[in-house]
This record gives structure tokens, C-alpha cells and sequence, in this order.
């Protein structure tokens, strides 16, 4: 077996706890600052740079079924952050829009998420591995969505 392939259990463990750590580090962040945590702040963020969405889209980003991503939603209508608008194209839909409460906590939110990120990962690698790591994630993640990996069925 070659050293690449010997390595790739260890590459995954760490991939997974340091996903997990950047993850909890960023909830607790946003928790504290600004009452919400990273899934909603993901899914805020998604619908302000893509407006008119529908919950397939959001699911389809983030790798999620289709009922979590609907459940998401109503949490996020409930707050007062998006709202469901009907579908002109389509009655069966509805598309999703920020509402302007929505809007400025991302905008808030995203400053907090950046601080955070240059604390917990600026100050650990220096730009060269961060560029390394990003162009390696970026291709495993577009082989993974090329070929439909992890997509869940409902």
C-alpha cells in the first residue's frame, strides 16, 4: 500500500475533528453574539447571496434532506429572518427571501464568523498551507458533488 493511501484514514480523522472543533468553536461564537448558530447562519448567508431560492436549493447545498432543510426554514420564518414567497413558476414551491431582520444579522453575524476564522485558523497555518488546504478541500468537494456523493435521497 503506498504512503498516500496509508495516509488517508488519518487525513479523514483529522478533516472530521477539526470540522467538528471549527464548527462548535463557531456556534458557541455566534450563540453568544448574536442568538443563533452556524447551520442558521450558513443557511442566512446562502439566501442573501441567492435570492429567490427554493428549500431544494438549500438542500442541495448543504448535503441535507429535504425535510431537515424545510424544518430549518420554519425556524428561520418563526425568528423573522426569511419568509417563504410563492413561486410564480411553480405553485408547489415556494421561493425564500431574507426579511430585512434577516439581512443585518447576517451582515452582523459575518463579521463575528470572520473574526472567528482568522483567530481559530489565520493564527494556526500561515497563508501558504491555508492556500494549500483550501485548493485540496475545494477539489476533493467538487469531486464528491460531481459525481454525487453523500447526496441524501429524502
Amino acid at each position: 500500500m503506498s504512503n498516500h493511501v496509508e495516509a488517508l484514514p488519518g487525513f479523514f480523522a483529522d478533516l472530521v475533528r477539526c470540522e467538528t472543533r471549527l464548527y462548535n468553536a463557531l456556534n458557541d461564537r455566534l450563540r453568544e453574539r448574536h442568538g443563533i448558530v452556524t447551520s442558521q447562519f450558513e443557511a442566512l448567508r446562502y439566501l442573501r447571496d441567492h435570492p429567490g431560492s427554493r428549500v431544494a436549493d438549500l438542500a442541495a447545498e448543504f448535503a441535507i434532506g429535504i425535510g431537515a432543510t424545510s424544518k430549518s426554514v420554519d425556524r428561520l420564518e418563526k425568528q423573522g429572518w426569511a419568509a417563504r414567497q410563492p413561486n410564480p413558476s411553480d405553485r408547489r414551491s415556494s421561493l425564500l427571501a431574507l426579511t430585512d431582520n434577516g439581512s443585518q444579522l447576517v451582515e452582523a453575524a459575518e463579521k463575528t464568523v470572520a473574526e472567528a476564522l482568522t483567530e481559530l485558523i489565520g493564527n494556526a497555518l500561515d497563508s501558504s498551507s491555508v492556500s494549500a488546504a483550501a485548493q485540496a478541500l475545494s477539489q476533493l468537494r467538487s469531486a464528491l458533488e460531481r459525481n454525487q456523493i453523500g447526496t441524501p435521497t429524502g
